[in-house]
């Protein structure tokens, strides 16, 4: 593989993590075949042991809280790309806040799993969420 194709493979991977991000703070669940395989595997503290991409949507559609939103902000993302997969992780910090008001709760996560590269471009196939901590104000 030549190295400008394994920089924009790393940079379209860094890009699957931050659609991720926002189709949760954006509550947007119809779209999770943008950031999600058919066959996904999901495992999550909220949401336990999940597969496939219509349990993943429904999980997200009933997941919000009245009135809460959050803003996730990932990190120290690491990529081991062989092929059309990759092992990735990475580190997320989300904060749980409402309209005009500091964020009342915030986690630090931890994100590990696989990814693969689909016709549609790159996709979660296996997502492990991880708490690390949680501090509620």
């Amino acid at each position: 593989m030549s190295t400008s194709a394994a920089v924009a493979d790393r940079i379209e991977i860094a890009d699957l993590f931050s659609r991720f991000a926002r189709l949760l703070d954006e509550a947007r669940h119809e779209d999770a075949d943008t950031v999600f395989t058919d066959d996904v595997a999901v495992r999550s503290p909220r949401g336990g042991e999940m597969r496939g991409i219509g349990t993943i949507a429904d999980f997200l559609r009933r997941s919000p809280v009245e009135g809460e939103h959050t803003q996730h902000t990932t990190t120290d993302l690491l990529a081991d790309v062989d092929g059309d997969r990759a092992s990735v992780s990475a580190n997320s910090l989300v904060h749980y806040y409402r309209d005009g008001r500091a964020p009342h709760q915030t986690t630090g996560m931890r994100i590990a799993g696989t990814v693969a590269r689909t016709p549609e471009g790159w996709r979660f196939s296996e997502v492990e969420i991880m708490l690390a901590w949680l501090r509620r104000d």
